[in-house]
C-alpha cells in the first residue's frame, strides 16, 4: 500500500473511493467529503485515502468506534470521520 505522503489525491479520487457497499459506511463518508472535502490537507487527503483500503466491514467498525484502527499515525483522521 502507498505511504500516506507518497502522492497527492485529487478530490475526484477520493470521490470514488468514498462509493462503499455498505449503506451506513456510504452515509458516513459522504457526509464527510461534502462538510470537510476542501478544507482537507494533502497529508489528510492520503490518509483518508489509505483508510478506504479497508474492507467495508472493518472501516464501518473503526469509524464507528467499535474497532481501533491497526495505523496509529492514522487516529487523526479516524476521529475526524467519527466527529462527521
Amino acid at each position: 500500500m502507498d505511504s500516506a505522503n507518497d502522492y497527492q489525491v485529487s478530490p475526484g479520487r477520493l470521490l470514488w473511493h468514498c462509493r462503499r457497499g455498505l449503506l451506513e459506511l456510504d452515509l458516513i463518508l459522504q457526509r464527510f467529503i461534502e462538510h470537510h472535502l476542501e478544507s482537507l490537507t494533502t497529508e489528510q487527503r492520503a490518509e483518508l485515502f489509505e483508510l478506504l483500503h479497508y474492507d467495508d466491514i472493518t472501516l464501518l467498525a473503526i469509524v464507528s468506534g467499535r474497532e481501533q484502527c491497526e495505523e496509529t499515525r492514522l487516529k487523526g483522521m479516524v476521529d475526524l470521520l467519527r466527529a462527521a
